[in-house]
């Protein structure tokens, strides 16, 4: 499920949806776009700083660029933004490159560097500053170049997705089929990229696209086929996991290989990457730790632009029963030898104490 919230729509709502309604939503695995512009509510923006975008305080503040804006009849206050500077990722915008740079028209916002499930997906250039077009600067502005985000993704623990735009116009047909220039450059292009942009980065945001699942967790030792109540100590196991991917259409076997288990226990004591057999299948063995006590088959599978997947199984590892140690240790011979040698002395000693003259 998802929902767009605007600007407009929230008003027209007489702000019936608020702030801990929506996040709600999001804490409940739905995903999100959020698009507002400078006059944007308190509401909007405290949801925004929610998922670790910041937008500026001041109300009439938008983004400015002099050297990368649009170019149009008029000359206007370059305002009209022709940006390029995307994310490189197929999985968030396809495979297919947007080639004519896209329209943006509103405000921006920082992005909470302490917030690592946050990108910026639509930058604006080095030379853009976020400022008031119709006033004087009378200070530096808040936000300079590149630390200027104009899209940003979040994608939440629970894998909901969540796209925040600091412009309405963004998403507007007349910017979609807008012709498009960007100063400094020969190039002229029939067609913005707003279309496309938006088309892929809505795929990604409602899991169409960057979406995995992981089936058929399973373990056992070397062998045999039914997964054991217990492990003990330097037993020879198997792991296995099945991981696919959402194609929009069915699901795929998903091949990477990056995938890593943990056999854990308060730290990692085995830490193995897991093979595939390019359909899907992931699977590895290992030799238990010579440590008992609980441990937990753990995979934790983060990467840029996929869902995350985290897997635990727990499984207690027993040591040695007393009928299980070898009944002639190898390492211990020496020490076999020395407690025979002794008794064969002390046999000799008595031997020649009693009986000699």
């Amino acid at each position: 499920m998802y929902i767009y919230i605007f600007w407009e729509l929230f008003v027209g709502l007489g702000g019936s949806l608020d702030q801990n309604a929506v996040l709600e939503f999001v804490d409940s695995g739905r995903d999100l776009i959020l698009a507002a512009d400078s006059s944007a509510s308190d509401v909007i923006r405290g949801i925004a700083t929610e998922c670790g975008v910041d937008f500026d305080e001041d109300l009439e503040a938008l983004v400015i660029d002099h050297t990368s804006y649009a170019v149009s009849e008029t000359e206007g206050d370059h305002t009209l933004i022709a940006s390029d500077a995307l994310i490189h990722s197929d999985v968030i915008l396809g495979d297919k490159k947007i080639e004519a740079p896209i329209l943006f028209r509103g405000t921006g916002h920082s992005v909470n560097p302490a917030n690592s499930l946050v990108l910026k997906v639509l930058s604006a250039s080095p030379s853009a500053y976020l400022a008031n077009p119709k006033t004087k600067l009378s200070s530096p502005p808040s936000l300079t170049g590149s630390a200027i985000s104009l899209v940003s993704i979040m994608q939440a623990r629970n894998n909901a997705r969540v796209l925040i735009s600091g412009s309405l116009d963004l998403f507007s047909n007349r910017f979609s089929k807008s012709v498009v220039q960007k100063a400094g450059s020969k190039i002229k292009y029939e067609k913005s990229g707003n279309e496309q942009f938006v088309t892929e980065i809505s795929k990604w945001v409602f899991h169409e696209r960057g979406h995995l699942k992981a089936v058929n967790v399973s373990h056992r030792k070397v062998g045999e086929m039914t997964e054991p109540a217990m492990y003990r100590i330097n037993d020879d196991l198997e792991y296995s996991v099945e991981i696919y991917e959402w194609s929009g259409t069915s699901w795929e076997p998903y091949v990477a290989d990056d995938v890593q288990v943990q056999f854990y226990m308060m730290s990692p004591y085995v830490l193995k990457t897991l093979s595939n057999n390019q359909k899907g299948l992931y699977s590895t063995s290992f030799k238990v730790p010579d440590v008992y006590g609980v441990f937990q088959f753990k995979v934790e599978y983060q990467k840029l632009g996929y869902t995350s997947l985290r897997l635990a199984k727990q499984i207690p590892v027993r040591p040695f029963r007393h009928n299980e140690y070898e009944r002639f240790i190898t390492a211990a011979y020496p020490y076999y030898g020395a407690s025979f040698s002794t008794m064969a002395a002390f046999f000799i000693f008595s031997i020649v104490y009693l009986y000699h003259k």
